[in-house]
């Protein structure tokens, strides 16, 4: 994998001479093509394919795409910044082969995620998987931490046959109920079946609340690799569901009204193989500086929401007593805090306790969600912020002065509201750096332009299969 430190163009050494053994093996195995995969800033996976033939010259050399997608909205309309936007230049997408998969439900295709670089072999300011391994490598320089991560995912599945643009419940049922599992048995067994093919652990899928809606939770892994992963495992969804005649979303609300689709983030810092979410010794059964990186996130939280939920669709989730988090509140085992400390079961603690960060959907960038989690936890270490009191229930119940006293506060209703927190929040800013923070704040402000004067229902239906 490469580093800020080793430029891309040549990779290691040897890295060429792999890349054209993996794409004889690729073509012998009957791989047709290679998908070069990579998250914008509107959290759309964009992609260029490239032939097994192609992957040592893609690995020396890169494949051009043009940058202006760091400015592209869901719609494909485009934006732009004082430094993108434009059709000017080029960068290069140079493909991780410590992450090639062949994929099980696509016959004929491999996948793998890129770093996009400037043509003079510097990292594009604007990559945020880029971004995801900066912030990681100064978690470990300067604190000696590191993380395991997991994003969950949550989707609905329609009929392909129903009439264009509209949502058909695939399946009828209450939520985790048995009449679901089996209307979509084979769906989900298919599914399952080619998850493993591609080395991608499951620790369970059920039907969730919505209509039609599943969720998978799969196994945790450092944080590029977590962010990797969920873009995989929703590629890979697609491709089951189109093989069943089924068509899934992704998006945040697939109908009005309804209980909307999340991507929780799931988080644990880790010092020397010791899980600092667990055996601390405090109260809360945390070390101080699992606290203070919990509490750096809740401070931020306002601001996050326009990294974590980046769409007008992702308001429509984002409703009191729906689970979605919207109340900067934590609590162990608290579905309702924006922050839920998972403790784990007795005995069982080094191994899974955990933060979840519930104010998220699938319309954010998996790696720039991720990156400025991080990014807002190390600031709360590096000041030693206080972890202020827990929450049981549901902090909704809250009268303003209860809430005031607690310091528990509602989280932006509005794109807009959050894109104003963001701008205001030099600690994601300066994370991010001016270009990726720029194009964040003017791809925001572009969806919340194309949204307005629409009605949730128009703006459900506008999202709805986008991501």
């Amino acid at each position: 994998m490469t580093t800020l430190a080793d430029p891309v163009p040549g990779g290691r050494p040897g890295e060429p001479r792999r890349a054209a053994a993996l794409g004889a093996d690729l073509a012998e195995r009957g791989v047709r093509g290679i998908v070069l995969a990579y998250v914008d800033t509107a959290g759309i996976t964009r992609v260029k394919t490239i032939p097994p033939a192609r992957l040592e010259a893609a690995v020396t050399w890169g494949v051009g795409m043009s940058p202006v997608f760091d400015t592209f909205l869901a719609d494909d309309s485009v934006v732009t910044t004082d430094v993108l936007g434009s059709p000017d230049g080029d960068l290069r997408l140079y493909p991780d082969l410590d992450r090639l998969t062949v994929l099980a439900a696509q016959p004929g295709w491999a996948w793998a995620p890129v770093d996009r670089v400037g043509q003079d072999g510097a990292p594009h300011p604007g990559c945020s998987r880029t971004f995801l391994r900066r912030t990681v490598a100064r978690a470990a320089e300067r604190y000696g931490l590191s993380f395991r991560a997991a994003v969950e995912i949550e989707w609905a599945v329609g009929l392909d046959s129903a009439p264009p643009g509209e949502f058909v419940p695939a399946a009828p049922g209450p939520a985790y109920g048995a009449v679901r599992q089996v209307a979509l048995s084979d769906f989900t067994a298919d599914l399952l079946a080619a998850l493993d093919a591609q080395g991608v652990d499951v620790d369970q899928v059920h039907p969730e609340y919505a209509a039609g809606q599943f969720e998978v939770s799969v196994g945790a892994l450092d944080p590029v690799a977590a962010a990797d992963r969920s873009v995989l495992v929703r590629q890979t969804i697609r491709a089951v569901a189109a093989r069943h005649g089924l068509r899934v979303s992704f998006a945040p609300a697939v109908l009005a009204g309804s209980v909307g689709n999340g991507g929780h983030l799931h988080l644990s810092c880790r010092r020397g193989g010791r899980n600092l979410h667990a055996g601390g010794g405090g109260r809360y059964g945390m070390t101080a500086e699992a606290e203070s990186f919990l509490a750096g996130v809740l401070a931020r939280l306002p601001a996050l929401t326009a990294v974590t939920a980046p769409s007008p669709a992702s308001y429509l989730r984002l409703r009191p007593s729906r689970w979605a988090g919207v109340f900067t509140a934590w609590g162990r085992e608290t579905r309702e805090a924006a922050l839920r400390v998972v403790t784990g079961t007795a005995g069982h603690e080094e191994q899974s306790a955990n933060l979840e960060v519930k104010p998220v959907d699938l319309a954010a960038n998996p790696y720039l969600a991720l990156g400025c989690v991080v990014a807002a936890g190390l600031d709360g270490l590096a000041a030693g912020r206080p972890l202020p009191g827990e929450i049981t229930g549901n902090p909704a119940r809250y009268g303003p002065d209860d809430a005031a006293a607690l310091g528990v506060r509602r989280l932006p209703e509005s794109l807009p509201e959050a894109v104003a927190e963001f701008r205001a929040d030099r600690v994601l800013r300066d994370a991010l750096g001016p270009v990726l923070a720029d194009a964040v704040t003017a791809v925001r402000q572009g969806e919340a332009a194309a949204a307005e004067g629409l009605d949730d229902a128009g703006v459900a239906a506008a999202y709805r299969w986008a991501y």
